[in-house]
Parts: C-alpha cells; structure tokens; sequence
C-alpha cells in the first residue's frame, strides 16, 4: 500500500512539471553545462574575478586569505571596517559564511548579537583553509566582503540576515525565482535546507505568489510577521538582466544565480551555481519542466539579446496564484 501511495504521488508530479534530480543532472546539467567551466562558478575567488572583467557588480572585496601563515594578517585587513562577510570559496549551502554587523574594538557581533574575537574570526578562516567546509574537504580560500546594505523595501521582511533572489536561467533565459528570507531558524542565512522561507515570485512582475518554510506552506514570515503577499522586489527587470548576464559571462546553459539588492549599488551578483538545487519549485508551486521545454523549443536563445530573453520570459513565465490564495 506504501509503495502504490508512493507511485501515485510520483505520477502526479511528473504530471504537474516536477522537475527530479535524475532528469535534471542528465538532461539538463550534463547536456548544457560543459565540465571544463564549473571552475568559475565552484570557486567564489574565480567568479569575483570573472564578474570584475565583465563589469558585474558584486559586494567589494576587502582581503583574500590563502595560506595559514596569513592569518595573522586579517587584523590588517579588518582596519577600518565595521561590518563584513568571511566565506569559504568552495563553500555550498551557506556553510562556513560568518557575517559581521558591528564591531566595538576587537569584539566583532553577529547578527543575532553573538561576540567573536578577532582569534575567533581567525581560528574560522584558519579551519576554511584546512577545507572544513568545501566541497570534498578541498583545501581551501578564505574570502573577507564588504556587507551588502539591503534595500530599504527589502530589509523588513528578512530578520537577522540579508535576502537573496535566486534565479535559474536556462540557456539564457529566466524561467523561475525565488526570494530567500533569513530567519531565526536559518540563523540569519537566506539557505532554506536550514530553515529560510522561499517566497515564489512571479517572472513577469517581481510579485510574491507562493512561499513554504520547511517544505510547508506559509502566508508571514515567522519572524517579523509581515504578510508575504505584499513582496514586491525592486529593481525587478534590472534584476533579471543581470541574471542573463550572468550566464553569458560563465557560458553554462543551466544556471543557478543568486543575487541582492544593495541600498547603494543596487542589483549586485552574490555567487553562482552550476547544479541549483530543485526547491524552488516547493517556493512557486509549480514545476520548472514545461518553462524549460519552452526554452528548448527556441531557435538559438542564447543568440537573442538580453532584453528579447527577459520579455520572452515576462510574457511566457507569468504566474497566476497570490500567495495565501486556495490551493
């Protein structure tokens, strides 16, 4: 009975456009994504480096640590800085990412009030290099950020932490997105496999339609309460350009791109991913098959100009249901 349970809930997945791992790693992942560039997406370093060249904004880089024998060197590097961001640069899933919101001396706070020394900060970047949070436990690099100031219209609705808009592009179109708002389950990080929210937003719009904490349906965010029917992201078309512009620098076909909204900067690049995970289809409600095979049924996307993708996009992808809606 558990199994036959099980086979019909698969079938109904398949039928609503679920895209599965399996199908996702074959037809998509392997078929569109040549091995030989995940280098400058797997490494944060390389993908700084790359958006410098093509003139893509990202957070400022304050310092680079890439051997033991420098760690002595981040009080130099801290001069003059009062917030900050340390993160692997093989990281995945948010692991190894400490933020910095204040400092007072040599006591730097997080942003649910925890204190770090500065022996703290550098046993961290210290167990960074060892590899302690890097794909495989490959040694590793260090990378100090300045801390992006999140937009005055986003900032209420993540607690503790700074939101971020994930965007799967495919062979250089948008097809879905999600908000990640950070809470005190997800300890301030925007990563829903620790207990973010995902708000669904709607390509065409900028609009809230759908959001889930943990796999389960919510209408406000648990923190600060707001109604998450009322998201509406700013610099929404800017946001999606970008987001193309991110996979013509990188040249993979099958992309996922996370980015921010700086209170100055504006729309800003935060880190890419060449095998996004599939949860953004619990946030939307909806599944990523039937836009992906839109996409494919294209002539050469990649060779129409990032305004062509994005109105293909607005005009195909739009969802239909607000959040709190039935259903």
């Amino acid at each position: 009975m558990m199994l036959a349970a099980l086979y019909r809930q698969l079938k109904a997945m398949q039928a609503s456009g679920v895209l599965g791992m399996n199908r996702r790693n074959i037809r998509y992942i392997s078929r569109y994504n040549d091995r030989n560039l995940f280098p400058l997406v797997d490494n944060k370093l390389n993908t700084k480096q790359l958006a410098l060249e093509y003139s893509v904004a990202i957070p400022a880089l304050l310092g680079v640590v890439d051997n033991q024998h420098d760690v002595s060197l981040v009080e130099k590097i801290l001069l003059g800085h009062d917030s900050f961001c340390i993160k692997p640069a093989k990281g995945s899933g948010g692991k190894g990412i400490v933020v910095i919101q204040r400092r007072e001396g040599n006591v730097f706070f997080r942003s649910n009030g925890q204190t770090l020394s500065l022996v703290d900060l550098q046993r961290h970047i210290s167990n960074i290099l060892a590899g302690l949070f890097s794909l495989g436990g490959a040694v590793d690099v260090a990378l100090i950020e300045a801390l992006i100031e999140v937009d005055d219209k986003m900032a209420p609705f993540s607690h503790e932490g700074v939101p971020d808009l994930r965007l799967i592009v495919f062979r250089g179109v948008p097809v879905m997105a999600m908000m990640r708002l950070a809470c005190t389950a997800s300890q301030g990080k925007a990563n829903l496999h620790q207990g973010a929210v995902g708000v669904g937003i709607d390509i065409a719009t900028g609009k809230a339609v759908h959001a889930v904490q943990s796999d389960k349906r919510v209408t406000h965010h648990p923190d600060t309460h707001l109604n998450l029917s009322t998201l509406h992201i700013p610099c929404w078309r800017a946001l999606l350009e970008l987001g193309c512009a991110c996979a013509d620098m990188t040249g993979l076909g099958y992309l996922g791109v996370d980015l921010v909204v700086d209170k100055t900067c504006g729309p800003a690049l935060l880190e890419l991913n060449a095998r996004p995970g599939l949860s953004i289809q619990i946030a939307n409600g909806q599944g990523l098959v039937p836009r992906l095979t839109a996409v494919e049924q294209l002539v050469r996307p990649e060779r129409m100009s990032i305004a062509e993708r994005v109105d293909f996009a607005c005009k195909h992808f739009s969802a239909v249901a607000p959040v709190g809606c039935a259903g």
